[in-house]
């Protein structure tokens, strides 16, 4: 009712016998060996050893080496939005546009009209600030879908 145990063991009355369609042993294998299994994928054949002595570990190349790998990201083109209109994706509508620019009253020119205001030139001189596009901030929409792209603050 016991069958033998199916691997050499302290119940088994020795190794099995040599198989005659596998004579050579690799080193490392048990006694008998592995049957021969569909060729690896890549070209690469199993001989029968020894390796290169550029390639110790297998028939596979750089095996057991580290490996350098490269990772490249997609470059991102920063456009610095200032006074001009410029050539841009837009970020919310995805076109290709050249931006719209709107000049608005910003910090700069409240202390530009501050200071001719302090220097006496309080008899109109310092709303000047206020009709000089140079003083202005710079506000950028898409001219698709009229949305802000950047706003440009002098201050």
């Amino acid at each position: 009712m016991s069958a033998p145990p199916p691997y050499p063991g302290p119940d088994s009355k020795g190794p099995p016998p040599p198989n005659a369609a596998y004579p050579q042993q690799q080193p490392g294998y048990p006694q008998g060996g592995y049957p021969p299994g569909p060729p690896p994928q890549g070209g690469y054949q199993m001989g029968p050893g020894p390796y290169p002595a550029g390639n110790p570990g297998g028939p596979y190349p750089n095996q057991g080496q580290p490996q350098t790998i490269i990772v490249t990201q997609p470059t991102m083109m920063v456009t610095q939005l200032r006074e001009t209109p410029t050539r841009i994706q837009c970020p919310h509508c995805q076109a290709e546009v050249v931006t719209a620019t709107n000049f608005e009253t910003g910090t700069f020119a409240w202390l530009i009209c501050m200071l001719l205001c302090i220097f006496g030139c309080d008899a109109g001189c310092c709303l000047i600030p206020f009709c000089c596009d140079s003083c202005q901030d710079v506000v950028h929409t898409c001219p698709n879908c009229k949305q802000v792209i950047s706003r440009y603050n002098r201050m």
